[in-house]
């Protein structure tokens, strides 16, 4: 009946685009957030790791930002 062929083309070109597209509208963002609050930029790659995205998420919320230390030192 189906054989072997069941999850043929399953990662087809299409779902990698797809995925690409949404990596760029997720991390470009996140990276921009990542450099305002005074933290390196590349920690916006963490959104693309599932759990770690999450305790990524709660670590921005919460953590005091390098940035507002250094404006609090300065005023």
């Amino acid at each position: 009946m189906m054989g072997n062929h069941m999850f043929d083309n399953t990662m087809g070109a299409g779902h990698w685009l797809w995925m690409l597209v949404f990596a760029f509208v997720v991390v470009i963002p996140v990276w921009r957030i990542c450099r305002r609050t005074g933290y390196p930029g590349w920690l916006g790659l963490l959104t693309l790791i599932p759990f770690v995205n999450l305790i990524f998420l709660y670590f921005i919320a919460f953590a005091d930002w390098p940035k507002e230390k250094s404006e609090n030192h300065k005023g």
